[in-house]
């Protein structure tokens, strides 16, 4: 049961979701129900997370991958499920979502548990990811981590369900 009930679709408010809808209409989802019960808040999270979302510099698959694994440290099913259905759009395999429930030792599984941790990357993490990634890519890698575990924590927080037909992506699959 979820702790704060979301807005409902027909009362949601279209200037709080405009930086991520630029005005169209968007499905009903209970993470933007969510959202709308604090309009201010939604419309700047929502600037923020448009730009993580739609314009980051990284590649959209690396992107997945970095959610997913946010997701999965922070036990977030909401996150998760939304993430494997956007993920395998951009190519995220089974084989990718097994390495991010299993930890595998991937640079990206590395980068984003030294930033949940610790709040910072080492010296040797840094320095191989900037062996890949350009100074901007580096930035919107750090910041998508933050973004996202500051989004599960909220979804955490106030139980968000799953939105109807969505199933859990294998969230109760394997453990780290």
């Amino acid at each position: 049961m979820t702790r704060l009930e979301p807005v409902p679709y027909e009362k949601w408010d279209a200037e709080a979701l405009k930086p991520l809808t630029g005005g169209r209409q968007v499905p009903p989802s209970n993470a933007l129900g969510l959202l709308v019960r604090h309009p201010r808040l939604a419309k700047a999270f929502l600037t923020f997370n448009t730009h993580l979302l739609m314009r980051s510099s990284l590649p959209p698959k690396t992107r997945e991958l970095v959610i997913l694994r946010v997701a999965w440290r922070r036990r977030c099913r909401y996150e998760w499920a939304q993430h494997v259905l956007i993920g395998r759009q951009e190519g995220v395999s089974e084989k990718d979502l097994a390495g991010i429930r299993a930890g595998d030792p991937t640079l990206l599984n590395r980068a984003v548990d030294e930033l949940d941790t610790v709040s910072a990357l080492s010296d040797a993490t840094y320095a191989e990811l900037a062996e890949e990634l350009d100074e901007h890519q580096l930035m919107d890698l750090v910041f998508t981590v933050g973004a996202y575990g500051a989004l599960a924590m909220a979804f955490n927080t106030f139980e968000v369900e799953l939105d109807p037909g969505i199933d859990d992506g294998g969230f109760g699959v394997g453990a780290d």
